[in-house]
């Protein structure tokens, strides 16, 4: 009787408190008694009465709802109640089993999910790789959560939920299952599919692929279903990235994933043990292409990594680590050595460079053509040549007019029939050294172009840098050269046609006198004066090349990157200073262009005086004077002060303001994470010198080595074989054809495949290799770390409450067992009581 008070009690407050949810469901729930006691049963855990209703009660529907649509199964895994679960999935034509799977799986209740892939429904794997939307278009409520949808959205598969969640036992188990997550097409595809979709909800669109995204790039999903999970996350968070710059609505969370996916790949290398394990993941799968022996490791992967940014992983102690060990390559004793020591290493490769090139020539494949060729040497040695080819160009700027009066209306020659511009357009031998440092580095380029592609070498803004650079020294010296040789044309012209001793007393034609000319008379369209003009901005983006080598220095290769940074800011800032300046250049002009003379002085009366003007007031090098008129128009004086005041308080005040904002802002960015910053910048320039050749600088590179012949060789009889190999396959074709042609008509039609197959034993399955090996060990270690860290970091509410309809479930078992021994007991008690009864009435 007790008993039967409480679960009425029971019956009565979950009642009291499910009484005004009835505004969930607009049609209502009319419940029979029986159908609210299976659904309290499955709710919570009552595992005999679930049974035996589900065994005796024929009109049982026990697709029956709650007040807020879930049937019984759906409550039974929402509450993990997973004997309940077993036992709902017996019955035949139970509803909304997917709609369960994907609640098991967002709670992570693994025995469950198990449970219920086990279900019949789930035997062909079609209900795996079909979305709830797919499901729905087929008529079906197998994702339903109740008759108004899905729980989930509709483009959310079991997998991917899985992976959204990270957890990698169910996307494990759904994987071997044949689950797979389908890439999302490009952006831009224009199939009837991708068509489709837009034109019937682009948003929805656009949010399932940012799921199926979310569950590419889980750790989880990355981790098991790869055979390559570094290239894969690599390549992955590269296509996000450049997702977040397209769909910019989007953009914060394609960022995120695209972070996700690097950390997984630190994260990753973060757990090699050895120096095998870095190498592998380092240098990707190289077993089907090994290494020589004297060849460097490829770095497939960090230079994968370089080109997408991933800065981490470069920055990474065991990445750094590998990397030093390469750039010491042959000169480990230097390594362990103090700043002093490679100080005098670099001062005697500045002393012996010349002699050292002349030994490489000559035994480029001895001990110190192998000490040569290590990247640290051939860091120092280029370094060593751009520095003495500085040193060339400061030559060159102090004696370059030796001998010549600088003053421009001056002319100065060797002897009276001399012409002043042949004294004057004459390559000084400081020039000369020039022009070969400048034709080593062309040729240098052009290998460097020739072995990484145009597309990857116009990449890399310090080859757009060089190619500017060498490009305005070779059109300076060729505008020189011009000149000289009309200059030469003309004193032929003298010597052969003019007799006087002296030329400034000679009567020449025009075109012949101009070269006698001072500078002052020149044209301005000159060549020597282009020449000049360009051979000074070469001279400076020259020098601006220091900059290149600065990142392997640990004190200024910081102040390189935010120098950089700086510049980025500069030319985003322009954008709107020039809008700015145009706008008030364009308005003074109209308002003072009809002023010219009238004017204290002749700004803002010509465009080109306006913008001289406003630019050099930003540095307050212009006066208020400019604005004033001679005649008394106020107004337009007004106008100018006002106008002029404007530009000052905009220019000055905000926009210089707010560059200094942005560069600040920039340099703490660097500064906040510089050890990575600069680690990665390191990386890079190290990465220039790790490929094979280019091992002189410039000019001693313009000198072939015996051992670009011996390539030659080697390449022209690759060639050669290659030929040879084409020609003898087109002659066994030739055969093969007059073969089938003698072969029986039966034989002529049958299948190439089958008769290869008849011709060839059946070759066994490949063991792993080596990089598959390691991957593996990696992952598991990844994975274990993974659930050690989750299980740590789960709050313990859920496994109290785990424990609480654990014991909920017990309770109603041991009342069960306890119901049914009082029942076996009253039983007894009733045949013993009916059997002493018959005792007492034989006994009278």
């Amino acid at each position: 009787m007790h008993r039967r008070h409480t679960t009425l009690r029971e019956k009565g407050r979950r009642q009291a408190i499910r009484g005004p949810a009835y505004m969930f469901n607009e049609r209502g729930t009319s419940l029979t008694t029986e159908e609210e006691r299976f659904l309290d049963a499955a709710e919570y855990g009552n595992i005999p009465v679930v049974r035996k209703m589900l065994e005796e009660c024929k009109t049982l529907n026990f697709n029956c709802v709650d007040y807020m649509g879930q049937n019984a199964l759906q409550l039974a895994v929402a509450n993990e109640h997973l004997e309940v679960t077993e036992l709902l999935l017996k019955k035949k034509g139970l509803a909304r089993v997917g709609d369960a799977l994907l609640l098991a799986i967002s709670k992570g209740y693994v025995r469950i999910v198990e449970a219920i892939l086990a279900h019949p429904a789930f035997a062909g794997g079609l209900r795996l790789t079909l979305s709830p939307l797919e499901q729905e278009l087929r008529d079906d409520d197998f994702y339903a959560y109740d008759e108004d949808g899905t729980r989930f959205s509709q483009d959310i598969t079991p997998v991917i939920l899985a992976s959204h969640c990270q957890e990698y036992e169910i996307v494990h188990i759904l994987l071997m299952k044949g689950a797979r997550i389908e890439r999302p097409h490009d952006y831009f595809c224009k199939c009837n599919e991708c068509t489709e979709k837009q034109k019937r909800d682009s948003f929805s669109h656009s949010r399932s692929r940012m799921n199926a995204y979310k569950g590419l790039a889980s750790a989880a999903y990355l981790s098991l279903s790869s055979e390559d999970p570094v290239l894969t996350a690599l390549e992955l968070s590269n296509e996000l990235a450049r997702l977040a710059n397209i769909e910019t609505e989007f953009k914060n969370d394609y960022r995120k994933l695209s972070m996700q996916c690097k950390d997984f790949v630190v994260g990753v290398l973060d757990l090699c043990r050895d120096t095998e394990e870095v190498e592998a993941i380092l240098n990707g799968d190289v077993d089907q292409n090994p290494p020589s022996e004297h060849q460097r490791p490829c770095l497939s992967r960090v230079k994968l990594a370089i080109k997408y940014e991933v800065k981490k992983f470069v920055a990474h102690p065991n990445c750094q680590q590998q990397l030093l060990t390469i750039w010491y390559e042959n000169l480990a004793d230097l390594r362990q050595q103090s700043i002093g020591v490679k100080c005098l290493t670099v001062l005697g490769v500045t002393i012996g460079l010349p002699f050292l090139a002349i030994a490489y020539w000559i035994i480029p494949c001895s001990k110190l053509g192998q000490i040569l060729r290590s990247p640290f040497m051939k860091f120092v040695a280029h370094a060593v040549s751009f520095t003495i080819f500085l040193g060339l160009l400061v030559l060159n700027a102090s004696d370059r007019f030796e001998g010549v009066k600088n003053l421009p209306n001056e002319t100065i020659t060797d002897h009276p029939r001399q012409v002043f511009r042949v004294k004057t357009t004459q390559f000084s031998w400081t020039e000369l050294l020039i022009m070969k440092w400048v034709l080593g580095m062309i040729w240098s380029e052009c290998k460097e172009i020739w072995s990484d592609g145009p597309r990857e070498y116009v990449m890399h803004l310090w080859n757009v840098l060089d190619f500017g650079m060498l490009s305005i020294f070779v059109a300076s010296f060729t505008a020189r050269f011009m000149a000289f040789l009309k200059a030469s044309k003309a004193q032929l012209y003298i010597d052969l046609h003019v007799p006087n001793h002296d030329i400034s007393n000679a009567s020449l034609p025009a075109d012949i006198a101009y070269f006698t000319y001072a500078r002052n008379k020149w044209r301005p369209s000159d060549p020597q004066i282009i020449s000049e003009g360009l051979y000074a901005i070469a001279v400076v983006l020259s020098f601006s090349r220091i900059a290149y080598i600065l990142p392997a220095n640990e004190s200024f290769g910081p102040l390189q990157i935010s120098l950089g940074r700086t510049v980025k800011d500069i030319f985003k800032f322009m954008v709107i200073f020039i809008m700015v300046f145009v706008a008030f250049m364009i308005g003074m002009f109209n308002l003072y262009s009809y002023y010219l003379g009238a004017k204290y002085n002749p700004a803002f009366t010509t465009v080109e005086e306006s913008f001289k003007t406003l630019f050099w007031s930003i540095f307050g090098l212009s006066e208020v004077i400019s604005v004033v008129l001679k005649y008394d128009h106020k107004f337009i004086e007004n106008i100018g002060y006002v106008l002029y005041g404007v530009y000052n308080v905009t220019m000055v005040v905000v926009l210089l303001n707010m560059l200094i904002a942005m560069i600040n802002s920039s340099y703490q960015e660097i500064e906040e994470d510089a050890d990575v910053e600069w680690k990665f910048a390191r990386a890079k320039l190290w990465l220039s010198y790790f490929d094979e050749g280019r091992t002189l600088p410039a000019p001693f590179n313009l000198v072939p080595s015996p051992k670009s012949f011996y390539y030659l060789a080697l390449r022209t009889k690759t060639c050669l074989v290659h030929l040879c190999k084409a020609k003898s396959h087109r002659h066994d074709n030739e055969l093969e054809m007059g073969m089938l042609n003698s072969r029986p008509k039966l034989d002529r039609y049958r299948a190439p495949s089958r008769i290869k197959e008849e011709n060839t034993v059946k070759k066994p399955i490949k063991n792993p290799t080596r990089y598959q090996k390691i991957m593996k060990r990696l992952i598991k270690r990844y994975v274990l770390k993974a659930q050690v860290d989750r299980e740590n970091d789960e709050v313990n509410e859920g496994e109290l409450k785990e424990i609480k309809q654990d014991i909920s479930s017990l309770r109603y078992e041991l009342l069960e067992e306890k119901s049914q021994a009082t029942g076996e007991l009253a039983d007894l008690i009733q045949q013993l009581s009916d059997k002493f009864g018959k005792n007492d009435k034989k006994q009278p």
